[in-house]
């Protein structure tokens, strides 16, 4: 799936062909940009590392702080690159749903099925009762007798 880099009403289309770029190439520089980040723990940042002109980040630009701050969102770098069907690309929240909620909500509440079904025909064995400890009266009613 490709999209526009930029502008590009009034060109022909041969050339605006020349200025797609594939989605896979802004997921790439997105991996990039959170993996090589610098992160300041005096500041309590995390700092863009070099430029990432696909995402529209420049080097030094905060990605990451603690207060005030706006964090990047990649659907609304897709919707400046003009990618049409957004939801394709980008995963939802867990919380929202996906294949995490799913695995949560259904798979995890289902009866698990047996691989053998177990035979009553032959009888466990029962374990003799053995002797009990301290007439069976346990640790807690233990009397000591002066």
């Amino acid at each position: 799936m490709f999209f526009r880099s930029d502008d590009t009403e009034g060109m022909e289309s041969g050339e605006k062909a020349a200025l797609q770029v594939p989605v896979e190439d802004v997921k790439v520089e997105w991996r990039l940009l959170w993996r090589d980040r610098i992160d300041d723990r005096v500041r309590a940042e995390g700092i863009a590392n070099s430029d990432y002109s696909l995402l529209f980040v420049e080097r030094g630009t905060v990605i990451v702080a603690t207060r005030d701050f706006k964090p990047l969102n990649f659907k609304e770098i897709l919707c400046l690159h003009g990618v049409q069907d957004v939801g394709r690309f980008v995963q939802p929240p867990p919380s929202v749903g996906g294949w995490g909620k799913f695995a949560r909500t259904v798979l995890n509440k289902q009866k698990r099925a047996r691989k053998w079904k177990v035979t009553e025909s032959v009888p466990r064995r029962k374990r003799k009762s053995l002797q009990l400890k301290k007439g069976g009266r346990g640790w807690l009613h233990y009397r000591m007798e002066r």
